[in-house]
Order: structure tokens, then sequence, then C-alpha cells
């Protein structure tokens, strides 16, 4: 099996698939293709149908899109054990990750991933807005999850996988959040997964100035 992935400082929808499969130790080949450089487009032609990342190759299989891998990979090399159990909460799971996958717009587009940075912005009403949803979606999971784990719906799922660039970002801008979000963060930042992606991260050479926005902080 093999992830062809992005940049792994910038590239939030390559960080979800590749968490999920770190975290349960499921072996893959990872093929990283440095976004936004010369030449960058032909290599994802090698792999990719729609020139985008992330994509999973398996056993001649392709899939594309973060949400579709996540899924993918639960269903076969899990028993579908990367979303909760009980019907309901597996509905629930699923709802969080297709709000993340398809919402947040402002956010996506304001607050760029850089995980190695910590920056201030001025922050627009429309990413406020965004993230107190944010918010209040981690406050009612773990309100109803804290006696079953630490993560969203108790242990780890495709949802934490989906949600981990986000807390990457709020991680990065100082964003506002309730201390019960906060939690979560650092939860996510303790994972070994994460920590793994965030430490190469750390070590990569490629900047991008759109995705170096706003006044470095001291930390």
């Amino acid at each position: 099996m093999q992830l062809v992935i992005g940049n792994k400082n910038y590239s939030s929808w390559s960080m979800r698939p590749w968490v999920l499969l770190r975290h349960f130790d499921i072996e893959f080949e990872e093929i990283r293709i440095p976004l936004f450089v010369e030449g960058f487009q032909n290599k994802l032609r090698t792999y990719s149908p729609t020139l985008k990342v992330p994509v999973l190759k398996d056993d001649g299989l392709t899939v594309w899109d973060s949400l579709a891998i996540c899924e993918y990979v639960s269903e076969v090399y899990l028993q579908g054990g990367a979303l909760p159990k009980a019907i309901k909460q597996r509905a629930t799971c699923r709802s969080y990750c297709s709000e993340m996958h398809s919402g947040f717009m402002a956010i996506r587009a304001q607050l760029p991933m850089n995980c190695r940075a910590s920056r201030k912005l001025d922050l627009t009403d429309e990413v406020l807005a965004e993230s107190a949803r944010v918010d209040t979606l981690w406050a009612e999971a773990r309100n109803d999850a804290q006696q079953k784990g630490d993560y969203l719906f108790g242990d780890f799922t495709i949802a934490d996988c989906m949600y981990a660039p986000m807390a990457m970002r709020f991680n990065t801008y100082g964003i506002p959040l309730s201390d019960i979000s906060q939690s979560y963060i650092k939860t996510l930042l303790r994972n070994d997964a994460i920590k793994q992606w965030l430490d190469a991260a750390q070590q990569e050479a490629e900047i991008l100035d759109e995705y170096e926005i706003g006044q470095d902080l001291i930390v």
C-alpha cells in the first residue's frame, strides 16, 4: 500500500489519512511530493487522477480524497474500527467528518495550516464564527464521551483525523477556545502519530510564502 502526500507542514488533507494509518500501525509506503514547486504536477500525474493529494494505492485500487481514504482503511484494515461501534454514535461521527470535509471555508482560506509556526493574525468575523462552531462541536462530543476516552468520541476515530489539521491551525494562530477544546488539542498533540507528523514537518526545507502569513510570536 502506498500513500501519496504533500508537504507535511502545509498539506492538511494529507495529514488525515497519514495519521490514521500511523495511529493504527498499518504498514504503508509514503510517497511525498512537495507541492507548488516546479514540476510537482508532473509527479502527481503518475499517482493522482485529480492532480491532488492525498491518494492511496492499494492492490491495484486508487482511492483519492482524504475522507474516502480514511473510510476505506477503516473498512478494509480495521473492520470498521476507526468509527464508533454504536450506530447512533457512528452516524454522529460521520456527520462531524462530513461537516469538516465540506465546511469552514473562511478558516481554510484565512488560516493556512503551518505546523511549525506560531503566528498572530487579525481574525475576521467569519473566522471567529466558524471557530466557535468547531468549539461547539468539540465540546459537545467531549462532554458526551468524557467517560469513554480522551478523543472526540472516546476512542480515536476518523473524526479525530479529520479535525487534526483544524487543531494545528488553532494551535498556530492562538484561536480563543473553551477549556474543553483546549484540552482536546493537547490530547491530539500528545498523540504519537501526530507527534511524528509534526517532527517531520519541522525538518522540511520547503517554504511556501502564501502559507507563511501573520506576525511571528516568540514561544
